[in-house]
């Protein structure tokens, strides 16, 4: 088992966070075995963090995984774990969150989970849980009533922390505008193609830790990303003059600008490679070149734009941080 780094820390909000966490989302969807073997995996090299989220259909399998773990003593107990999970537009309804969150942890078959995030500034008419949707399907979100049912979620217990993802800064005010708790997380997209200077600033200001999915962008064809980040011509120069690979300085890269970063490999070599970053720094002038490196936003979310829907175009979406 590798070591890892110390965990991120809030003030704001008291989370305690792995920098390094394992995703679960495949698209198409991974077999339900290959999933549950390669999280047991995972944890037997090291890793503490699993991600998961009612729409990926990965809970079952990742709650298999770690009553497996436990039963195999790689694990002593559920407390050396930390959970996320997400609840899905669909339940994005002050009504719904409380189930939603129940039906999550009967799946997992814990009692708790480390963080819950509300997945999308979203809200998709009560019914299936699904991805793609039905265009005509999409709402707009009430923040206020979503977000305090989320906080009676903190208070009873069944989440350790609250956050959200793919939230904008306009979206996070008008969030606090009204917020008990504050979020302790914003799950967003980041990588040094789409490196998210202004939301970390913004986030950093309010005492909210930054989680990064697709620190390596996505494999073209799936829905939230194309392969420019590993074809990236800065990062393939840097790489090859460290003897790394382009992964590697990827994450080494979102590990230096001080957030947590959700990886998902179902590849035994890959799952490794992704704890050989700690050991090692990037150079003043290797960041600078990061730096300078033209910003584009692999996954725009064009799903959750419609005429009659909420948001009519990608800058309503995101608030013009596209």
């Amino acid at each position: 088992m590798v070591s890892l780094p110390e965990p991120l820390r809030s003030s704001t909000t008291g989370i305690t966070i792995p920098v390094l966490g394992f995703g679960t989302a495949a698209y198409p969807s991974a077999e339900h075995k290959t999933i549950r073997d390669s999280i047991l995996h995972a944890i037997k090299l090291g890793y503490r963090h699993f991600d998961t989220a009612a729409v990926y259909q990965t809970e079952e399998a990742l709650g298999e995984a770690i009553s497996e773990a436990l039963s195999l003593a790689l694990i002593k107990s559920r407390d050396e774990l930390f959970i996320t999970s997400k609840l899905w537009c669909s339940d994005a309804h002050s009504q719904h969150v409380l189930p939603a969150l129940q039906n999550t942890l009967k799946k997992l078959k814990l009692e708790f989970l480390d963080l819950y995030l509300i997945h999308w500034p979203v809200t998709l008419k009560p019914g299936k849980c699904e991805f793609p949707f039905p265009k005509e399907d999409l709402l707009p979100m009430d923040f206020k009533s979503v977000w305090e049912a989320m906080e009676e979620c903190q208070k009873l217990g069944l989440a350790k922390h609250i956050g959200v993802s793919n939230f904008s800064c306009k979206k996070l005010e008008t969030l606090l505008a009204t917020a008990k708790i504050p979020p302790a997380i914003n799950q967003v997209e980041m990588n040094p193609l789409w490196q998210q200077k202004r939301l970390r600033v913004f986030c950093e200001e309010k005492g909210i830790l930054i989680a990064a999915y697709s620190p390596l962008g996505g494999p073209k064809g799936t829905p939230w990303g194309t392969n420019q980040v590993m074809q990236c011509e800065v990062l393939k120069e840097i790489a090859d003059a460290k003897g790394k690979t382009i992964a590697q300085i990827c994450l080494r890269w979102a590990y230096e600008q001080g957030v947590s970063f959700v990886m998902k490999s179902f590849d035994k070599t890959r799952m490794e490679e992704n704890f050989n970053i700690f050991d090692w720094k990037l150079s003043p002038e290797e960041l600078q070149k990061i730096t300078q490196i033209p910003q584009q936003k692999g996954w725009p979310a064009l799903d959750f734009i419609a005429d009659n829907g909420p948001y009519k175009c990608i800058m309503e979406l995101w608030d013009g941080e596209i």
